[in-house]
């Protein structure tokens, strides 16, 4: 604590004037002081507002993000499973005609077995006949 010397009529005033004054100018700097370090954390403040901010925007963008490569995610399994079907119907009709082209090919070739027994046996009949023939043009009396 600062200590006066007396004069006349009290303390000396430009000892307590002086004071004032050096008061005053310590009271400034530590204002001006407070106030530079309030404006670096009013800015620092600010700073950590848009941080804040770009987070929440990042955090949406990466929920956005996510929910997309689900949504992708599922519409791909729905086209798989489409395409599975679509397959499986494609490979049943394609069997089905098989075993019907098969089934005709079986139908045909037991078909052309009967003829060709037919026409073999046809065919042994005219042998049999023309070897008949000879035989009674040796037995003709010429």
């Amino acid at each position: 604590m600062k200590k006066f010397r007396k004069a006349l009529r009290g303390y000396n005033v430009k000892e307590v004037n002086a004071f004032i004054n050096e008061v005053i100018s310590q009271v400034e700097k530590m204002v001006a002081e407070d106030n530079r370090k309030l404006k670096i954390i009013n800015d620092l403040n600010k700073q950590v507002q848009d941080y804040k901010r770009r987070e929440d925007n990042l955090n949406k963008s990466i929920l956005m993000a996510q929910e997309t490569a689900e949504q992708m995610r599922k519409m791909a399994r729905m086209e798989r499973d489409q395409i599975l079907n679509d397959a499986k119907k494609n490979a049943n009709k394609i069997v089905n005609e098989a075993l019907t082209k098969a089934g005709k090919i079986e139908a045909e070739s037991l078909m052309l077995k009967k003829n060709v027994q037919i026409f073999k046996a046809r065919l042994k009949n005219i042998v049999e006949q023309q070897l008949q023939i000879v035989e009674d043009i040796d037995n003709i009396k010429l």
